[in-house]
């Protein structure tokens, strides 16, 4: 072998032993990101933010993830805590009720993984998008109690109105 064979060899393996020291410390992203929408339940006259998550790696018991919320309605963000469980891969979010969510608008949602102890070991940021305003949904709740009975202030003597009012945004 030549000189210059040798350089080469001892400079490949140089760099092949760097490599690995690019990688992150904590290990490969314990989550995906699989699914990000708003869900608009007339029924009910509410509407929520909802994230899927799919686990890609182990989580130590005891770690947690949290969800912030923007507020459409211009408020303080919301946000949600959840316990991972060791055996589930898939995390569903259900943000609290939201008001004011316009279409085509993003709404940030930022999502942090931490580990029992609090240290974070993943942050996803993302936005959901909606293709319908909250406007199409009723001013209130179309069923009421556990049997969905007709909410009685919606449909006076049982009978459906002539138009429902629609939810409007205060803002």
């Amino acid at each position: 072998m030549s000189t210059r064979h040798l350089t080469l060899a001892a400079t490949l393996l140089a760099v092949m032993a760097v490599l690995p020291a690019c990688q992150r410390e904590t290990g490969p992203d314990p989550l995906q990101l699989t699914g990000k929408m708003f869900i608009f339940n007339y029924r009910l006259a509410y509407a929520t933010y909802m994230i899927t998550l799919t686990k890609t790696e182990q989580v130590a018991d005891g770690s947690t993830v949290v969800a912030t919320f923007e507020d459409p309605s211009g408020g303080p963000p919301l946000t949600l805590d959840r316990k991972l469980f060791p055996t589930l891969d898939k995390i569903v979010l259900e943000s609290p009720d939201v008001t004011c969510v316009k279409r085509q608008k993003p709404y940030a949602v930022t999502i942090e993984v931490k580990g029992p102890d609090g240290t974070i070991l993943q942050t996803l940021k993302t936005s959901v998008i909606s293709n319908l305003d909250q406007d199409i949904m009723p001013a209130e709740a179309l069923v009421v109690g556990p049997a969905y009975d007709k909410n009685p202030d919606v449909f006076k003597n049982g009978k459906a109105p002539e138009h429902f009012r629609t939810a409007k945004c205060p803002t």
